[in-house]
């Protein structure tokens, strides 16, 4: 029998249950796959707690790495025995061993370990997404980006950097502001002692950012509107602190006619070739070496319901993993 966390009500992190799971052979269009790691991410918070609902009972997770023990009949770009990761539906990589559609696989490089790709596939495509495709960055821009000291956060810091992009990042202590700036993030404010409206205008001397990237949700949203220069863009990725309320478009009008999107990831990637190139300029940045995957947390898959907690804690920074 494999291991596998699932979640039979939704709930706090106690629903999630360490169970005896049978994984059979793939199908027409699946693979086997036995992970190396899975990674933690926010969005696992959101289906635990039904925020975003799904059929219970459930496998939980998004994203992991490992390598493919079978492949169904009809698939053709990957065999046993390629290392691979993804990030993406369905639901359930929380298990050392799960079958799964072939088409989110992508092979890893050899010169990227299992663990880390399992720790950068979601948080790094993501970023991917965000500065290349959602608001492409070209280089001189001035940003606002939420919670810069996060898994997602600490991989936007250093591809800014690397773009020539000026990064304002918002965070929680001054250790998560140092940890910011020794990624590359060149301003950081601390959102409990100031108040990131006015250091925003007052580092962009009143002129305000083309772009805000905003994973936080309610406690930011109308606040980070305020941050934005004439015709800029709120990208809204995500709602750590809850969900967005409805709000009219005036307020996009009366702040000077603002553009607002609600990116996620499983659109961008849906194609595959979409998926392939993201996931092959993510690779790219990681063995340049411009970009480095910090995995500052890792669990036993058994003790997801810890790292859940600490997750939403905000105790973490970087990335975290699962091991089964």
């Amino acid at each position: 029998m494999a291991k596998a966390i699932q979640i039979f009500r939704t709930g706090g992190p106690e629903v999630l249950e360490y169970v005896d799971v049978e994984v059979g052979d793939p199908g027409p269009g699946e693979a086997r796959v036995r992970q190396a790691a899975c990674g933690l991410n926010y969005i696992d918070v959101y289906f635990r707690t039904g925020l975003y609902p799904l059929p219970l009972p459930a496998g939980i997770g998004m994203e992991g790495a490992g390598i493919i023990e079978s492949v169904g009949p009809d698939v053709t770009h990957l065999k046993a025995g390629d290392r691979v990761a993804y990030a993406g539906r369905p639901t359930g990589a929380y298990a050392d061993v799960r079958v799964m559609p072939a088409s989110i696989l992508v092979r890893v490089p050899e010169a990227i370990g299992l663990e880390t790709a399992a720790a950068m596939m979601l948080q790094g495509m993501t970023v991917e997404y965000l500065f290349r495709r959602t608001f492409p960055l070209r280089g001189g821009e001035t940003i606002l980006f939420h919670a810069a000291a996060g898994g997602v956060g600490l991989i936007a810091c250093q591809w800014a950097r690397a773009l020539g992009v000026t990064m304002i990042g918002t965070v929680g202590s001054d250790e998560k502001g140092a940890l910011a700036k020794a990624h590359g993030c060149t301003h950081v404010i601390n959102y409990n002692t100031e108040n990131f409206v006015e250091r925003v205008k007052e580092i962009t001397n009143g002129a305000g950012v083309p772009v805000v990237y905003d994973s936080i949700g309610v406690d930011t949203f109308f606040k980070s509107l305020d941050c934005l220069s004439p015709l800029g863009m709120m990208v809204s990725y995500g709602s750590a602190s809850g969900p967005v309320p409805p709000f009219s478009l005036n307020e996009l009008g009366s702040r000077g006619s603002l553009f607002v999107t609600r990116p996620t990831l499983f659109t961008y990637a849906a194609k595959r070739d979409s998926l392939e190139s993201m996931a092959a300029e993510l690779f790219g940045m990681v063995e340049s070496g411009k970009v480095k995957i910090e995995i500052n947390q890792r669990y036993a898959l058994a003790d997801a319901a810890s790292a859940h907690r600490d997750l939403e804690a905000r105790k973490t920074t970087g990335s975290t993993i699962l091991i089964p």
